[in-house]
């Protein structure tokens, strides 16, 4: 059986840049949503730190987020931003308890 991926990836704009970000995070999720293997995709922002995004992604495979990874919108999506973003950091999790 295969495991489900969560993914959680922190995305922070450069000062003078958010509005530039919020705009291409967010044309990320409705893309997204249609991909084969996309359970959950949720973008947030931090109460704290406005210039901060959070994805939760949940995927039925490994496999199927890593050819997430290598879609054309995400692949436009690097390149728009770049020079743009203070930090990116993605952690790939495997659930090992329920709550």
């Amino acid at each position: 059986m295969t495991k489900r991926l969560t993914i959680i990836a922190h995305i922070e704009a450069k000062e003078g840049k958010l509005d530039f970000l919020k705009k291409q995070v967010l044309a990320l999720v409705e893309p997204t949503k249609e991909e084969q293997g996309c359970l959950r995709y949720e973008l947030n922002q931090d109460l704290e730190n406005s210039n901060l995004f959070i994805f939760v992604e949940e995927w039925e495979s490994h496999e199927l987020w890593s050819k997430h990874m290598d879609n054309t919108h995400l692949q436009a999506f690097v390149k728009a931003t770049n020079g743009a973003l203070e930090k990116l950091e993605v952690y790939q999790l495997s659930q090992i308890a329920e709550q």
